[in-house]
């Protein structure tokens, strides 16, 4: 069976090419082609201003894409309505549940609000599940940012979506309750959903199936995380010791480095020509306290690599 026939078997929950949007004059999301298997949980990095936001807003019907063509759980970016919203879970950035009513109250609201019927048994089933049942009577506004997550969270899939978009849904949240998340996000993935989330963590990156790295509107790289270090062509040097202050220094000015990032006392230097780089640290090792050793680059060296190698398209 040849690669293009097994793409064909393939059920896809996502399926779109040539999504833009243009916002005064300017692609803020340009030629985009994404395709995520139903039951995979998908990673969407970039920096900031990328488009991913945007992107999300298209795929599930909030916006309207000025080009592209494909369809979203079967249905044609054209032909998207409010069958769609029912059978999508969306959760944004910001908290935007009701501040001043209690957790119960605003998840029976939720479900009264998707025309579901016994709110109250459904609110409380989504309150054991995501093990807010203690706090059911406290108010949202009282909650910190790691339980305003659950609820979040347990509102967006209370109507039980096939597909959940999480635009980057535990920023500011305590190591602990983003591993706790991300253990429930596997959890809807392995009894059948589909999860599309953005983030700036290379550890929840990891812990997708896929990832898309979009910067400034353009899709630069996917695949597994493996295949996307190894598509990057990076080779990488940690350098450590008391030196390494002195080893930045001299490496910031050198055209064989693209990247540098400070780990403690630990300086990671990567670039695309191996011999050249190698060139560029080998001086540093054994000198000022310091020694120099090839590594393999991680996701974050890449992430960085793609940022410092993409314009913004609005600079």
């Amino acid at each position: 069976m040849t690669p293009e026939a097994a793409e064909d078997d393939v059920d896809y929950a996502i399926d779109v090419r040539g999504l833009t949007k243009i916002y005064d004059g300017r692609a803020v999301v340009e030629d985009v082609e994404i395709k995520v298997p139903r039951g995979q949980i998908y990673g969407f990095l970039g920096p900031n201003g990328s488009g991913k936001t945007t992107t999300i807003r298209m795929l599930c019907g909030l916006l309207t894409p000025d080009a592209g063509e494909g369809t979203c759980l079967g249905m044609a970016l054209d032909e998207q309505d409010a069958r769609l919203k029912r059978r999508v879970g969306y959760m944004t950035q910001r908290f935007s549940l009701w501040e001043d009513l209690s957790i119960r109250e605003n998840l029976e609201f939720v479900v009264e609000m998707y025309g579901l019927d016994r709110p109250r048994k459904r609110a409380q089933e989504a309150l054991e599940q995501l093990g807010l049942g203690e706090r059911a009577k406290q108010l949202a506004g009282q909650l910190s940012g790691g339980w305003k997550q659950r609820l979040a969270l347990a509102a967006c899939t209370i109507h039980a979506p096939e597909l959940l978009l999480l635009d980057e849904p535990t920023a500011g949240v305590d190591p602990k309750a983003r591993r706790e998340f991300w253990d429930e996000i596997h959890r809807l993935a392995a009894a059948g959903m589909t999860v599309l989330v953005s983030t700036h963590y290379m550890d929840e990156a990891e812990r997708c199936h896929e990832i898309i790295y979009m910067a400034y509107g353009k899709i630069v790289a996917r695949g597994t995380v493996a295949e996307v270090i190894r598509g990057a062509g990076l080779t990488t040097w940690a350098v450590s010791g008391r030196g390494v202050a002195v080893a930045r220094r001299a490496l910031e000015k050198s055209p064989a480095v693209s990247t540098l990032a400070s780990f403690g006392d630990s300086l990671h230097v990567s670039g695309e020509d191996a011999r050249a780089l190698s060139a560029a640290v080998a001086p540093f090792d054994g000198r000022d306290g310091c020694t120099a050793a090839e590594i393999a680059p991680s996701l974050e060296d890449v992430f960085i690599h793609y940022m410092n190698g993409t314009r913004d398209n609005f600079s």
